[in-house]
C-alpha cells in the first residue's frame, strides 16, 4: 500500500485531470457519459494500478488513451502501461486528440468495434 501521502497526490492529480480536461477529452467524454455509448458505463480519468486512464470501461473491460503531441515522445512508457493494463485484463484503445477533433464518427465506430469484441462483464 502506497504512503498516504502519495495517495492523496494521485487522488489530487485526478481530480485535476477531471476538472482540467482537453477540448479532445471534452468532446469525447460528452458521447461516452451516462451510458450514452449503446448503454456501456464509462468512467474518466479512472485508476487502473498505479496508473490512470483516460476512459475505462470495466464491464467491457476497455481503456480508451487520447493521445496529444507528448506521447510521440514517450512512446516506451505508453508500450509500458499498455503492457501492464493488459495484463490486467484491459484492451487499450489508443486515438490521437486530433482524430477525436477531426473525425469523431470515426472515432466512435472504432470504440463501438472495440465494445462489440468483447461481452458485457457483470
Amino acid at each position: 500500500m502506497e504512503p498516504r501521502s502519495r495517495q492523496e497526490e494521485r487522488r489530487t492529480g485526478r481530480r485535476q485531470m477531471r476538472r482540467e480536461p482537453t477540448v479532445a477529452e471534452r468532446r469525447l467524454w460528452a458521447v461516452l457519459r451516462g451510458r450514452r455509448l449503446d448503454g456501456w458505463k464509462f468512467r474518466r480519468q479512472h485508476p487502473v494500478g498505479p496508473n490512470v486512464v483516460d476512459f475505462a470501461c470495466l464491464e467491457a473491460g476497455l481503456v480508451v488513451e487520447l493521445d496529444g503531441a507528448i506521447h510521440q515522445a514517450q512512446a516506451d512508457y505508453d508500450a509500458a502501461r499498455d503492457a501492464y493494463l493488459a495484463a490486467c485484463g484491459f484492451t487499450v484503445l489508443r486515438l490521437p486528440n486530433e482524430l477525436v477533433l477531426e473525425w469523431l464518427p470515426e472515432v466512435i465506430a472504432a470504440i463501438r468495434a472495440a465494445l462489440d469484441a468483447h461481452p458485457r462483464r457483470p
